[in-house]
């Protein structure tokens, strides 16, 4: 798996990939949201940005943010919702305020860590 340069700037140290403003927890957050925005297309059987189904009531009403602990501090994500809330998510639960993290993105991080390096050796 490659990084793009572009994304792995200002990367320098571990820290920088894991620390509590890290790469990894940014990254979390953005895969969260994208997530979550996935589950309520299914839910609502349109894209984002797309026409409406006709006969279709229920529609994307904005987000709100929730925060969720985890091993990386407090994560802001946010929660789409739709119109006549009936929408569930399964990633995140309603009153879901932990999510739990395994020890693959310290894995992850310093496979990219070493990536980076790479790049500034190489």
């Amino acid at each position: 798996m490659r990084i793009s340069k572009e994304l792995l700037k200002g990367v320098e140290r571990p820290e920088d990939l894991l620390g509590e403003a890290g790469l990894m927890k940014e990254l979390k957050i953005k895969l969260i949201g994208r997530m979550l925005g996935a589950e309520l297309t299914a839910h609502l059987g349109y894209e984002e940005g797309k026409e409406v189904p006709p006969g279709q009531g229920n529609r994307r009403n904005g987000t709100s943010t929730k925060v969720l602990k985890g091993q990386d501090g407090e994560m802001p994500v946010a929660v789409p919702r739709d119109r006549d809330s009936s929408f569930e998510p399964e990633l995140v639960k309603k009153g879901q305020t932990r999510i739990a993290e395994d020890h693959a993105d310290r894995n992850i991080a310093a496979q990219v860590f070493a990536d980076r390096l790479g790049y500034i050796r190489g």
